[in-house]
């Protein structure tokens, strides 16, 4: 009985710990990029979108904006291509522009789907929808890579709209150029977008590592936290490599314009949103302004 009344109240006290982060962080908005293996694993899928749910609940407003890059390759194999890459971007010919815009469709509805499950109203959007993403095409390193779109504008207008009425909106990255020319996203790219045309509280990275090291492969080399000017020493010193680069880019981008706090969390961890925004401790690596000391 005592040991009963004791996990009682460790629960009550979790509630308290989270009370003061609720209280900043209400009818704040939230982009949550959404991706990598958490998107694959059902089960973890699941976690991912209980926790946003569970945001919504509480009076943030999150918004989220998906990949599907490994449902895409599945798909581009099973009509006999193979997924090609240039500095970890998709090279998209017309074809594979067709496909990755079907299957961003079906994991969009997916999503819709499972936020609505939880009784909360969701909608499914892309880029094209309202003018949200204008884009141009992306050129990596002087190489045509097809149609893969860097983002020139947002209008917020259509999300402003949804959270107004006190929907969910998801949104797959796809956009339209001057011509209305259909182009591919990067992920990471148009939650950054999003998450500055909003003024977003907080952007959030779920990813597959832990968080940032300063040398990947000394693991009590992990940075729990470090602010916009030291996150460009790290990039310019040559320490972070791979695909962490452009994201660790994107953080100090959003950042420096106006959106207050990015994380950066293993989607791999079971709640790890709650967990980081909830808990004093967290569990990711959270990238602050430079004149942010303060909790939470």
């Amino acid at each position: 009985m005592e040991k009963d009344m004791e996990q009682v109240l460790q629960k009550a006290e979790v509630l308290i710990e989270a009370l003061p982060y609720i209280q900043k962080f209400n009818r704040k908005i939230i982009v949550v990029k959404y991706g990598g293996s958490a998107m694959s694993n059902e089960e973890l899928q699941k976690n991912v979108i209980k926790d946003v749910t569970l945001l919504k609940l509480v009076g943030f407003k999150p918004i989220i904006v998906h990949g599907g890059g490994k449902e895409i390759s599945k798909w581009v194999g099973k009509v006999g291509k193979e997924a090609k890459f240039v500095n970890g971007l998709r090279v998209t010919d017309a074809e594979t522009m067709e496909i990755a815009e079907m299957v961003l469709g079906k994991v969009n509805k997916q999503l819709v789907t499972m936020v609505q499950e939880l009784g909360v109203k969701a909608v499914g959007i892309s880029g094209k929808d309202g003018g949200l993403l204008q884009v141009e095409k992306k050129y990596s390193d002087g190489q045509d890579i097809g149609f893969v779109g860097d983002v020139t504008k947002v209008d917020p207008k259509v999300l402003y709209d949804m959270l107004e009425k006190d929907f969910l909106p998801i949104v797959a990255p796809i956009g339209l150029d001057d011509r209305f020319q259909t182009y591919n996203i990067n992920a990471d790219d148009a939650a950054c977008a999003i998450a500055k045309a909003v003024g977003a509280d907080k952007l959030v990275f779920l990813t597959d590592v832990e968080g940032l090291y300063r040398d990947f492969n000394d693991k009590s080399s992990f940075i729990g936290r470090l602010t916009a000017t030291e996150a460009d020493e790290l990039i310019s010193g040559g320490f972070i490599g791979g695909g962490m680069l452009p994201k660790l880019a994107n953080c100090t981008s959003a950042i420096k314009n106006g959106v207050n706090r990015v994380h950066i969390l293993d989607g791999r961890i079971p709640h790890c949103l709650l967990l980081e925004i909830f808990t004093r401790k967290g569990v990711g690596t959270a990238i602050i302004s430079d004149d942010e000391n303060v909790e939470p």
